[in-house]
C-alpha cells in the first residue's frame, strides 16, 4: 500500500485489508506505547496493551468522519485502558490482600491429635537427621532451617558447590529411605 491518510487507512480497515493496520501501527505504535508504558510503569503490560489498542482498531475500525485526529483518539483510548488495568491491579491487589487476610485470621489451632502428629513426625525428622553423617546433616540444616541456597552453604563451609549438592542429594535420599514407613 502505499503511503495514505490516516482516514484512507482506516476505510482500507473497514475492508480488513492487513496492510493497513501495518502502516497505522508503524506511524503509531511508538506513541501508543510510550503512553501505555508511562501510564503503566510495566514493559510486558505496555506492550501488551499495545498490541489491544490495534487490535480493537482492526476489530471496530473507527469511522474517519468522527475521529479526524487519530492520534488523539489512540492517546485518549490508551490512557483510558491504561487507567483501567490500573483501577483492576488494584482491585486484585486488595483482594489478594483481603484473601490472605481472612485465611490467617481464620486459621484455627490444631487440635490435641494434630499437634500430635505433627510433634511425632517431628521426632522422626530429628532421628533421621541424626543418621546422617555431619557434612550431610549440616547442608540440610542450613539450606531448611536457615533458608541458605545452595550457593551460600558452600561459601559458608568453604566447600565447592558440587560437594554441597552431593551432601544434600545423599542426605535427602537417605532421609527419604528412613522415613519411608512415616511417609506410607
Amino acid at each position: 500500500m502505499p503511503n495514505l491518510t490516516d482516514a484512507e487507512l482506516l476505510n482500507s480497515l473497514k475492508t480488513k485489508q492487513p496492510d493497513a493496520l501495518g502502516q497505522l501501527y508503524d506511524r503509531y505504535g511508538s506513541v501508543v506505547y510510550g503512553v501505555a508504558l508511562k501510564v503503566l510503569q510495566s514493559q510486558p503490560e505496555a506492550e501488551d496493551l499495545t498490541q489491544e489498542i490495534f487490535l480493537s482498531l482492526w476489530r471496530r475500525p473507527i469511522d474517519p468522519i468522527k475521529h479526524d485526529h487519530l492520534l488523539r483518539y489512540l492517546i485518549a483510548m490508551t490512557r483510558s485502558r491504561a487507567i483501567d488495568k490500573l483501577r483492576s491491579r488494584s482491585r486484585n491487589l486488595n483482594l489478594v490482600q483481603r484473601w490472605g487476610q481472612t485465611i490467617t485470621v481464620e486459621t484455627p489451632d490444631p487440635t490435641p491429635v494434630e499437634q500430635a502428629v505433627v510433634n511425632e513426625r517431628s521426632q522422626q525428622v530429628r532421628q533421621a537427621l541424626a543418621q546422617l553423617s555431619e557434612p550431610q546433616r549440616r547442608v540440610i540444616e542450613l539450606a531448611y532451617d536457615a533458608g541458605l541456597s545452595q550457593s551460600e552453604i558452600a561459601q559458608q563451609l568453604q566447600e565447592p558447590l558440587g560437594t554441597v549438592k552431593s551432601w544434600t542429594r545423599q542426605g535427602l535420599l537417605k532421609m527419604r529411605q528412613l522415613l519411608k514407613d512415616a511417609i506410607d
